[in-house]
């Protein structure tokens, strides 16, 4: 089988004749990759770092060992929180059963971190009959089982919201009320509220809870102790954060530093 240089150009695996391609790149910290879209559905991966993966609607904070299920033809921008070892799966459309059909956020077993690596080895053009062809068939097969976690935040359409919730996104400790964001935002608290709950589906409370355990799992995944990262928080002990970010988030804190 003839054998395809490696590319780190998305738009080099949009057509390749394989269910999957794979691709790995290296980020530097601040790294950002503008939105786009994409031909393929993508797997987004770092085997290191934490990736910020963001559409028109919701926001999503990908540490290691977890993975992000970009369906093909959504557009998406990313930003590198740190340095990042990316590795990249391109899939075909309706390349196997019970694939997601929305963004979502992934565990990634051991098999599959593996499976992954294991295909990255293998010519681009693998051989469909041979191993290539075998892992990528399992790799499909655990995609589909793999769990989907809560790890998102919702963004709003309406562009006086949106102000809010950018500034929120950029510096989660800012603490002022909703009365006090109603001047910056350009709409009354009541307003303000109103729409939190008719476009994200959540509270101000419930949302900026959300952001902020964001970013407390970045500062989790960098090797802060999770006391610590309770108390900047705003929380007296670890163990009420963990109860909170597990009923919010759906894993608990500890899960995160595994990578």
């Amino acid at each position: 089988m003839t054998k395809m240089t490696r590319s780190t150009d998305p738009r080099d695996y949009q057509s390749v004749p394989r269910a999957i391609a794979a691709m790995a790149k290296s980020f530097s910290p601040g790294d950002t990759i503008p939105p786009h879209a994409h031909e393929r559905d993508q797997v987004l991966y770092a085997t290191e770092g934490v990736m910020r993966v963001a559409t028109a609607r919701e926001a999503w904070i990908v540490p290691p060992d977890r993975a992000i299920y970009m369906p093909g033809g959504l557009e998406h921008g990313v930003a590198m929180r740190g340095s990042v070892e990316m590795r990249t799966l391109y899939i075909q459309p309706g390349a196997a059963p019970g694939l997601p059909s929305n963004p979502a956020v992934i565990d990634i077993s051991e098999l599959l971190r593996s499976l992954i690596l294991a295909l990255l080895e293998e010519p681009v053009l693998y051989d469909v009959d041979g191993r290539g062809g075998l892992l990528a068939g399992l790799i499909l097969d655990e995609l589909a089982r793999a769990r989907q976690l809560q790890l998102v935040i919702p963004m709003p359409r309406d562009e006086r919201l949106k102000r809010l919730c950018r500034a929120l996104l950029d510096d989660p400790a800012r603490d002022e009320t909703l009365d006090e964001w109603a001047d910056e935002a350009g709409a009354s608290p009541r307003t303000l509220s109103r729409l939190f709950s008719s476009e994200v589906g959540l509270s101000f409370t419930q949302w900026r809870q959300r952001v902020r355990f964001h970013n407390a799992m970045e500062a989790i995944v960098r090797g802060e102790q999770v006391g610590a990262v309770a108390r900047a928080n705003g929380y007296d002990s670890a163990s009420a954060f963990t109860a909170a970010f597990r009923k919010t988030m759906g894993v608990t804190p500890g899960t995160l530093g595994r990578g």
